[in-house]
């Protein structure tokens, strides 16, 4: 019966000492499931988009990729010009970057893409291609656009809006693009060289204005860019479903357009182009004199 007792008492030890064994390494066995591939997704807008949010839509495009993958979370971040440069000059460097023209970052961590986009060829191969894009136009309040009357050009952001009205041999006064809508509508101006933000502001206020679309340039392009080969396979399958028909058809819920399969714009700039470039750029299209020197700076699309 002792003999018994004792050997009751040592089972119930173990089984105790098993429970306890089970209770400690149960969590971490579960936190291990639980452990997905992580992708980090930076957004910087550098020019005024249509409605809503791109990183929004960023979002929106990863959560397809999670009802299909569990095992593969895209962290998508909002990012200013400032800050991801900040960022990045400190070592963080996202697996994948949304940017538009206007920020500076080391071409060199990219990696070559299987798509094709002129503004973002280099010698080492295709290393951006925009996911969407803005476009500018002329809008006017009736759909004559032969009558004289002055223009306001809208200004906002890293992109020149100047090089559009050069090409197109507009002349005009430059204004923050809010001031430049309100005065537009306002009887003010004749004509409003702006963009699809304000085709947006229109379509919400229900104002009736005709549009006559700029294509001799645009630089109204957001940019996507692989910088981990770590996590290319990942990365890649973000593009894939960024880029796929049903989500590109959805791109007008944020006021922007698709830009594979389209002809958007006969020119850009490269979507590496420096700010200081950028600058010297404007003021080159501010003279308005010399045409041929502006097409140094452009790419044709």
């Amino acid at each position: 019966m002792k003999r018994f007792k004792v050997f009751r008492s040592i089972l119930l030890g173990l089984l105790s000492v098993a429970v306890i064994i089970g209770v400690a390494l149960y969590p971490r066995e579960v936190a291990a499931e639980a452990v997905k591939r992580v992708v980090r997704v930076w957004n910087i807008d550098t020019f005024e988009g249509g409605k809503g949010s791109r990183t929004s839509f960023l979002k929106k495009t990863a959560r397809k990729i999670a009802k299909r993958d569990k095992n593969v979370y895209y962290l998508i971040s909002s990012m200013t010009v400032e800050g991801a440069e900040d960022a990045m000059q400190s070592g963080q460097i996202p697996d994948i970057l949304s940017y538009g023209v206007g920020f500076d970052f080391d071409v060199g961590r990219a990696l070559p893409l299987s798509y094709q986009f002129s503004g973002g060829q280099t010698e080492a191969g295709c290393l951006a291609v925009p996911w969407c894009r803005g476009e500018y136009a002329l809008y006017s309040l009736t759909d004559d656009f032969t009558s004289a009357g002055n223009t306001v050009i809208s200004c906002g952001g890293s992109n020149l809006p100047q090089v559009s009205a050069a090409l197109a041999d507009i002349q005009g006064e430059e204004v923050d693009s809010l001031t430049a809508y309100v005065g537009f509508l306002n009887g003010d101006y004749r004509y409003l060289l702006g963009t699809q933000r304000d085709a947006c502001r229109f379509e919400s206020r229900g104002a009736q204005v005709y549009k006559k679309i700029l294509p001799a340039y645009s630089d109204l392009f957001q940019y996507v860019s692989v910088l981990s080969a770590e996590k290319r396979e990942d990365c890649f399958l973000f593009l894939e479903e960024l880029f796929s028909r049903e989500t590109q058809e959805e791109l007008s819920s944020i006021g922007m357009y698709a830009v594979q399969g389209e002809k958007s714009a006969e020119r850009t700039v490269s979507a590496f182009s420096s700010r200081s470039a950028l600058d010297e750029l404007k003021k080159i299209a501010r003279k308005k004199e010399d045409k041929e020197n502006i097409l140094k700076f452009l790419k044709n699309v």
